[in-house]
């Protein structure tokens, strides 16, 4: 029997989603985010939000953890992973380092303006003027708001904090910068609100002996970026499912909790442009 032209293209067309499908079901969508917190508490995390994930968008997800920030960006630019959790900071610094082809799909509404707080068990040290021959932890040096942005607020404070301070560390995170302020390493620390106040609620620091002295004014962090040239389709279900998570659904509000967020929202690269003028700024971006 002679199959027509129209036949044969419809079958192609069958045979060609069939594969398609079995291939995506066979794919595993590999998420990672930066190590701003410990691997296991990063893990805890995601484990919800990765289910979640797997029902929306039909494909395996699973969570692969890097050693740093910039292992974050390499792993997303070099295809080991499909989708990272990045701060404003390391999203500029993979976007610059990729050319331009990394998109931020979405944000945490408290993104738009997040803070970093400034924490001592020191009395002498009540403004960011009397840090002056203190010792500081930072975060890790690709964090925004452990890092980069706590900076940018000291020089604009006329206070260089690698001249005017009498030791700078790194902590690699920021509950780790707690600790460290909390024993006695360093006068003072800088890090992400976030944590810090999960940190008092969890009864993990008390906030009457390790106390925020300054807090910052607020600035565009964390997002959830992919690269540009992922399948749009696949994009879209992303985005989609992530702007579907409904607080008032007990099960969505598991998510939205671990995720220290009330809703996701969508953004895009021009928002982080203030980020990139700051590491400019601050000499941490050529």
């Amino acid at each position: 029997m002679k199959l027509s032209f129209k036949s044969l293209l419809t079958a192609g067309m069958l045979l060609a989603a069939s594969w398609s499908h079995a291939q995506s079901a066979d794919h595993v969508f590999r998420v990672s985010a930066i190590p701003d917190e410990a691997p296991t508490e990063l893990q805890r995390k995601f484990k919800p939000l990765g289910e979640y994930l797997e029902k929306k968008i039909g494909m395996k997800v699973e969570f692969t953890p890097v050693t740093d920030y910039a292992a974050s960006v390499e792993a997303l630019i070099n295809k080991k992973v499909d989708m990272v959790w990045f701060g404003g900071f390391t999203f500029v610094q993979a976007n610059d380092r990729s050319k331009g082809a990394i998109t931020p799909l979405v944000q945490r509404a408290e993104d738009e303006k997040f803070r970093s707080v400034f924490v001592t068990t020191n009395k002498s040290i009540n403004s960011l003027n009397d840090l002056k021959g203190k010792t500081l932890s930072f975060g890790s040096e690709s964090s925004t708001s452990g890092h980069l942005m706590p900076r940018y607020y000291l020089l604009a404070a006329k206070i260089n904090p690698d001249t005017d301070l009498k030791r700078i560390a790194f902590s690699g995170a920021h509950d780790a910068t707690v600790a460290a302020v909390a024993g006695g390493k360093v006068d003072a620390g800088a890090l992400n609100i976030s944590v810090w106040e999960k940190l008092v609620e969890s009864k993990k620091v008390d906030p009457n002996v390790v106390r925020v002295f300054y807090t910052t004014p607020g600035y565009y962090d964390y997002n959830w970026s992919v690269r540009t040239d992922m399948n749009a389709d696949l994009k879209k279900k992303l985005t989609d499912a992530f702007l579907s998570l409904d607080a008032s659904k007990p099960e969505d509000k598991v998510i939205m909790d671990l995720q220290r967020t009330t809703k996701f929202i969508p953004t895009r690269a021009d928002n982080y442009k203030n980020i990139e003028a700051a590491a400019k700024n601050a000499g941490l971006l050529k």
